[in-house]
Formats: C-alpha cells, sequence, structure tokens
C-alpha cells in the first residue's frame, strides 16, 4: 500500500469516528474530523486538491460546532436552564456510562439533569418540563452538528474520489 492510499485510510476511518462523535459524545466530533483533513492534505498527496478539501471541511465543521453552540445555548437560556444542571448532566452521565452499559450515557444524562432540575426549582413538572427541552436543544445540536460532519466527510470522499481516479 502507497502513502496516499494509507492516508486515505487513515483519514477515512478518522472522519468515521468523528462524525458518530458528533452523536455519540464519547467518541471524539469535529475536532478529530479537522485533524483528519488536515492529515490528508499533508500526507494524502493531492496537492492542491487536498488543501480544498481540507479548507472546506473545516469550514463546514466549524459551522457545525458553532451552530450547535449557539442555538442549543439560546433554547437553554429561553427556558431558563443553568449551566450548572447541564454539568449534573454530564457527571451523571459519566456514572450512568459504567453504570448500565450502551444506554447509560444517555439514560444518566437525562436523570441527573431531571435531579438537579427538580432540587433547583422543589416542582417535579416544571422540572421534567425544562429537562425535556433541554434534552430537545442538545438533541438539536447534535443534530446540527452531525449533518455538518457528514457534509463535511462527504466532501472528503469526493475530493478523494476525484485524486484516485485522475491518478
Amino acid at each position: 500500500m502507497d502513502g496516499p492510499a494509507l492516508a486515505a485510510l487513515i483519514t477515512g476511518l478518522a472522519l468515521a469516528i468523528a462524525v458518530a462523535g458528533t452523536i455519540v459524545p464519547v467518541l471524539p466530533g469535529s475536532i478529530l474530523g479537522i485533524l483528519a483533513l488536515l492529515e490528508w492534505a499533508l500526507f494524502g498527496g493531492s496537492g492542491a486538491n487536498g488543501w480544498v478539501v481540507f479548507a472546506v471541511g473545516t469550514v463546514l465543521f466549524a459551522a457545525g460546532m458553532g451552530s450547535s453552540y449557539v442555538l442549543t445555548g439560546r433554547r437553554l437560556s429561553a427556558r431558563n436552564v443553568p449551566n450548572s444542571s447541564i454539568v449534573v448532566g454530564a457527571v451523571a452521565a459519566i456514572v450512568g456510562m459504567f453504570v448500565i452499559p450502551v444506554v447509560g450515557l444517555f439514560v444518566g444524562f437525562a436523570l441527573g439533569l431531571l435531579g438537579s432540575e427538580w432540587v433547583r426549582t422543589r416542582d417535579v413538572r416544571v422540572a421534567a418540563s425544562s429537562s425535556v427541552a433541554a434534552l430537545k436543544a442538545l438533541g438539536l445540536g447534535m443534530l446540527i452538528e452531525f449533518g455538518f460532519a457528514a457534509t463535511a466527510a462527504t466532501v472528503w470522499v469526493i475530493g478523494a474520489w476525484i485524486y484516485f481516479a485522475n491518478r
């Protein structure tokens, strides 16, 4: 296997992990995607094509991260969900990951968020309502980042296909 083929294999695997990482928080996401595209530009042997793919992909990954952060933050602040509740949910998610295999991360986050909101508001209905709103906001952010990451990975696939077709 020659250098560009090995670089393409490594980039493809890293991009697959990056795209999955936008949905599964345990895996690295958009930052890994940007690094994978940089690896392709440096070692893929495609010259200017590799740098164009890197530039377009980086813009897409960055737009996904930014959009996710801004939209999620706006929705959480509109519902007055404090950052402390999100932090408690994240800690509970880490615990849940070890207690309940596979789904513990998501169950732990939801239960930690609900518990934190219940302690804060002292009303189960209000806590459930704000927790559901927070989960929807985080889900929307993940979906948006996933869409941008998948588009960036598609840009790389097209760039790699053009490179190997004309080699």
